[in-house]
């Protein structure tokens, strides 16, 4: 008899149970029924579910759920991702209120504790996700760190080194002077902020009392200037092109440069170029075949390219004390203030600094070509078809992507060192002596590289990876390639094109058929939610006041292609008494 008030919560977590218990949502590798496949976008080990979870979940189970009861074999792909930055972060505070660094247990102590907190805590999203009720195969649960996946992710880079397509290189990186690693551009918040505006005057070489002024917002990289800019339309400054200037407090002589990357009407026009801490600077420098002067080290203070009186100050602190002696100077002509936008690390919350470091690249221009064509070729879809625009235009005009972080945690790069510097790629440290050999003729000494891969490298595998390649499973011969994703915009070219890129080039064949972008869940005024506005809502409290039908029946009937929900507490009140209509119903 059932009960005569309906209690979602108790009603959900024992029926949740018994499918479980009843395997109803495991694959079956020996059926001979068609295969569908979803691959689940892997949510940080360190996460907790977030309303976007919450609706692309319920998404993909209800494409999961309708094709099993059209009698497909479905396989619904559930696992975690290890997070580099985060996880290691999370065990890095943990150790602080001890008083202990990384540094003082040693990488493989380290390592172990992240493993063990993983045990412990880590995956609590799996938890939250079953309290969904989604209907995953957990029993093929994978994490991305998993000795399997690990073996895909050092074929892939060892294949790759040996075909040329990664490499090192000496290029800007987005630094993290609080996390000592290069992150990537998903990992750097944009927030706009009150500054400033100095105008300068350089000297003009050989012209007594001649100078021309230039505008910016970072006075302290002037200590790295290796040229001057002005556009080749700008008729003010045409006459100067060839001179050179003086670089105030440093004495060095720099070219004036004609360049298009200037714009006439931004401040005087003349832009200071400074390669080592700009990236337009950088592909300025790479143009005229500039030199590159690194003023920062690790932590964003001034090293030794700097005046001796400068030298380890933060570069905040120069910042003033440069100012200062501009204005000492007679060279400070005024400041403004002004609104401009800052890179936050999105984790270290401090300002990220561009800087030129040697890291590990894949030539990500050579594996785009495929993947555009596949889409252009309509061997996958997007969903909204508009999404497509964004994947091309990134593609077309698509940047080595560097892989490399400085951190512990995570897959460190199978490259190893001979004596002499010599790389070799490979498998394991075995393989890789086998090939010093050859090399050498003689057994040396190797060291591992100390860096770990991007954590979107291993992502980037997960269509495949996850079904047991580099070995030619049955899995993946059955359920590759897959049939839909189901994702957010945001990462259209951080996860959905790279690995349509790895997918084409190790498999020959697209990891999925097709691409369907969910909408953004917004406040119900429609403001985008975030812990500054105080408006993100925890569905974990919806589902334990309401219950997760009536959670899951709101964002579902709020979802369409290409356009957000906004989303409000009486929807979720609306749908729970729908729930119990039907409960009350069927007594």
């Amino acid at each position: 008899m059932l009960e005569k008030t309906y209690h979602p919560s108790s009603i959900e977590s024992t029926q949740y149970a018994r499918w479980e218990a009843s395997k109803a949502f495991t694959f079956q590798a020996d059926s001979t029924a068609q295969p569908y496949t979803i691959m689940m976008p892997p949510p940080n080990v360190t996460g907790s579910l977030h309303m976007g979870h919450a609706l692309n979940h319920t998404l993909q189970d209800i494409l999961v759920r309708y094709m099993r009861m059209k009698g497909f074999n479905v396989l619904w792909q559930p696992g975690t991702d290890h997070a580099g930055i985060a996880t290691q972060m999370v065990v890095e505070r943990q150790m602080d209120t001890e008083g202990l660094t990384r540094h003082d247990l040693g990488r493989k102590k380290f390592i172990d504790r992240v493993w063990t907190w993983k045990a412990q805590s880590g995956g609590t999203i799996v938890s939250q996700l079953k309290r969904l009720g989604i209907s995953a195969d957990w029993s093929r649960e994978r994490f991305t760190m998993d000795d399997g996946l690990s073996l895909a992710v050092n074929r892939v880079f060892a294949d790759l080194y040996q075909q040329g397509l990664i490499y090192k290189d000496k290029r800007l990186v987005n630094w993290d002077p609080k996390l000592h690693t290069a992150v990537s551009d998903l990992e750097v918040n944009n927030v706009e902020s009150q500054g400033h505006m100095w105008y300068i005057r350089y000297p003009i070489h050989g012209e007594k009392d001649h100078f021309i002024t230039i505008a910016t917002t970072r006075p302290e990289t002037l200590l790295g200037d290796t040229a001057v800019a002005i556009h080749p339309e700008d008729k003010r400054y045409q006459h100067l092109v060839g001179k050179s200037v003086v670089v105030p407090l440093v004495g060095r002589l720099i070219s004036i440069i004609s360049d298009e990357h200037c714009d006439p009407e931004k401040g005087t026009g003349v832009v200071k170029i400074t390669p080592a801490h700009d990236f337009n600077d950088f592909a300025v420098g790479k143009r005229h075949n500039l030199p590159s002067i690194n003023i920062f080290d690790e932590n964003a203070c001034l090293n030794d390219e700097a005046p001796e009186d400068l030298r380890g100050l933060d570069r905040f602190v120069a910042r003033k004390a440069i100012v200062s002696k501009l204005e000492s100077l007679g060279l400070l002509d005024k400041v403004e203030a002004i609104v401009h936008t800052l890179p936050y690390g999105e984790r270290s919350e401090v300002i990220i600094e561009p800087r030129l470091t040697d890291q590990w690249y894949v030539n990500a221009k050579v594996l785009a070509e495929p993947a555009i064509r596949a889409v252009q070729d309509g061997k996958m879809s997007f969903i909204p078809e508009n999404w497509a625009t964004t994947y091309f235009e990134w593609l077309n005009n698509i940047e080595p992507w560097c892989i490399s972080r400085q951190l512990w945690w995570g897959h460190r790069i199978p490259a190893w060192y001979g004596p002499d510097g010599t790389i070799f790629a490979a498998m394991n440290e075995a393989e890789a002596q086998e090939q010093a050999q050859k090399h050498y003729g003689k057994t040396v000494s190797l060291n591992q590289d100390e860096d770990v891969l991007d954590t979107w490298f291993s992502s980037a595998l997960w269509p495949f990876s996850t079904l047991g390649w580099p070995n030619q499973t049955p899995e993946l011969k059955i359920c590759y390639p897959t049939q839909v994703l189901v994702t957010g915009h945001d990462i259209i070219f951080f996860w959905v094109a790279r690995m349509m890129m790895m997918g084409l080039h190790f498999t020959g064949q697209v990891p999925f058929e097709k691409v369907y972008i969910t909408a953004l869940v917004r406040d119900e005024k429609g403001q985008k939610m975030s812990k500054s506005k105080g408006n993100i809502v925890d569905p974990l409290e919806f589902m334990d006041k309401y219950g997760a039908d009536a959670l899951r029946f709101a964002l579902a009937a709020l979802a369409g292609p290409g356009r957000d929900i906004n989303f409000s507490i009486s929807q979720v009140e609306g749908y729970r008494n729908f729930a119990t209509k039907i409960w009350n119903a069927f007594r």
